[in-house]
């Protein structure tokens, strides 16, 4: 028998999966839409859909986030709660000790860490808030042309369009690291892609190395540890 403790709900599970799937597919039409010299590689049609797809699958991703969110306040709350939570010793270390931990993850001793990572919190942070910049100058640039043409000053089209570019291009570098780390291409972090796209669970060992204060939190309270037998798995 292998102690598990769940870590992600499927609601969870999914909303991540949605939003991640969008960003990949919105990273690769947004170039017809703002690099002009690949409208000249491809046939018009092409590109027409790449433009198209682009809005559709931007209101994909808005919604399914604001309907998650709408439909588990608790966890909006539980996660709010996490990411503003106040710092200590540990998350401090945690910090100070990120970058050769990187490099040397073997010799380097992290602290133990709560339900999100400080470092996690920073990052995570910061990909909120640019999400949030895309999507919102994302929504006026889509309002502000065809089919909706609503009448947007074009100085501020032209402000919008600016931040977008910006803001995307910060969301590559950030998210390319939390691929790096969260799809367990770091060695400490290689079974780590299953929790999130798997099963949700995670086993004792496991948690109790990345989140030890969680992880001992959550064997006491017994509500969300799972037993299972991998011989039958």
């Amino acid at each position: 028998m292998t102690t598990y403790i769940k870590r992600h709900t499927l609601q969870t599970r999914l909303t991540h999966g949605i939003a991640a799937s969008c960003f990949i597919l919105l990273s690769i039409s947004g170039l017809f839409v703002f690099v002009p010299a690949l409208n000249n590689l491809l046939p018009s049609e092409v590109t027409f859909a790449m433009r198209m797809a682009h809005r559709v699958i931007g209101v994909i991703l808005i919604l399914a986030v604001l309907i998650s969110a709408v439909t588990a306040p608790k966890g909006v709350k539980h996660l709010a709660k996490n990411y503003f939570a106040k710092w200590d010793k540990d998350d401090k270390t945690f910090m100070k000790l990120f970058v050769p931990y990187m490099l040397s993850p073997k010799k380097v001793h992290m602290p133990d860490q709560h339900e999100v990572k400080s470092g996690q919190r920073v990052a995570d942070g910061v990909l909120f808030l640019i999400g949030f910049l895309i999507c919102g100058s994302g929504v006026v640039l889509m309002l502000g042309t065809a089919p909706f043409s609503l009448a947007i000053d074009g100085g501020v089209m032209m402000v919008m369009r600016l931040l977008h570019d910006i803001a995307f291009l910060m969301f590559a570098v950030f998210g390319i690291a939390h691929i790096f780390l969260g799809a367990g291409m770091f060695q400490p972090y290689r079974r780590m892609r299953k929790v999130m796209f798997g099963n949700g669970l995670i086993n004792e060992s496991d948690a109790l190395y990345h989140w030890g204060h969680w992880a001992r939190e959550e064997l006491e309270s017994r509500e969300k540890v799972v037993e299972i037998n991998d011989e039958k798995k």
